[in-house]
């Protein structure tokens, strides 16, 4: 059994928000005018992924020359395990990160019940035994504190890069190394190609998730980057929640309001098209070629109970 540490929250200094990662690196090979029918950068000069805009052998034999490490992290509580854990971690291991050593970091209230999985070569699962809350709201929120604690004591020391995925999801195509980068956000594929006026930000002045406008809206699905990114992020959207929650108010969609705030504020360096976290009820879509990673079917009158 894992034991959290109470160690002091740090702040991590990233690069300039108003600035791409660095262009002499392996994002030289993007080519942003190979899709014309959708946006393929954002207005500060981040690269949003689609199929067709890179080469996968460019981005893994540089990511495997230079010793890149993954770690996936996964909150499985309740009936969410028995559900979905099984489909997320199979197919994860027939899609994500595919070539690269990838650590499965599990968080549950019942490590026993976590299934048996032979994994590839270079891959490894651990369990973090962690307090299950009664509300399903507060474990969503709460997992920003616990995986803010796990970063900085565990799972730097292992992984440059930490991708944070919900459980009730299961990989359908590529899910590689061109989605790794310093800060990364997924583009919410229910508003990617909707007016910014429909975005289902936070409007509430009372909360600290409050926005009345932003760039994007971001689906707190997916989120990810090296592990000092995600330290921040996380820390600070734990921040945002605790103020809320001594004034009585809870943000709209909870820790995903306070997830598109950080954006807003800290803008990712690279930002992933509606590809890596699919929605099938929202039907046939012509901009999108390939479908990486698709969102489970919710039985959520059976779950959240």
């Amino acid at each position: 059994m894992f034991r959290f540490s109470e160690s002091p929250l740090r702040k991590y200094q990233l690069p300039s928000a108003a600035k791409p990662e660095p262009r002499d690196h392996v994002d030289t090979s993007l080519d942003l005018s190979s899709r014309t029918d959708v946006t393929t950068s954002t207005d500060w000069g981040a690269p949003i992924l689609w199929d067709g805009m890179f080469d996968p052998d460019t981005y893994d034999k540089y990511h495997q020359k230079m010793g890149t490490s993954v770690a996936l992290t996964v909150f499985a509580v309740g009936k969410y395990l028995e559900v979905y854990l099984m489909d997320l971690l199979s197919s994860a291991e027939l899609h994500f990160m595919e070539g690269l050593p990838v650590t499965y970091y599990v968080f549950t209230d019942a490590p026993e019940n976590v299934p048996g999985l032979q994994l590839k070569t270079g891959r490894a699962l651990e369990i973090i035994k962690i307090k299950r809350h009664e509300r399903w709201e507060d474990i969503s929120m709460m997992r920003m504190k616990t995986l803010a604690d796990a970063v900085q004591t565990r799972i730097r020391h292992g992984h440059r890069y930490v991708f944070c995925l919900d459980v009730d999801m299961v990989f359908a195509g590529r899910f590689g190394s061109e989605a790794l980068g310093e800060s990364v956000a997924l583009q919410h594929s229910s508003f990617y190609n909707t007016p910014k006026v429909r975005y289902t930000y936070d409007r509430n002045p009372k909360s600290t998730a409050c926005m009345e406008t932003g760039d994007l809206y971001y689906h707190a699905a997916v989120f990810g980057g090296t592990w000092e990114s995600v330290v921040n992020l996380t820390e600070s959207c734990h921040r945002g929640i605790m103020t809320d929650k001594r004034k009585g108010v809870q943000a709209l969609w909870h820790d995903e309001s306070h997830l598109n705030k950080y954006f807003w504020l800290n803008k990712p360096s690279r930002v992933l098209s509606p590809e890596y976290g699919w929605n099938p009820l929202n039907g046939p879509s012509r901009e999108i070629h390939v479908k990486r990673l698709l969102w489970a079917e919710k039985h959520y009158s059976r779950l959240r109970t």
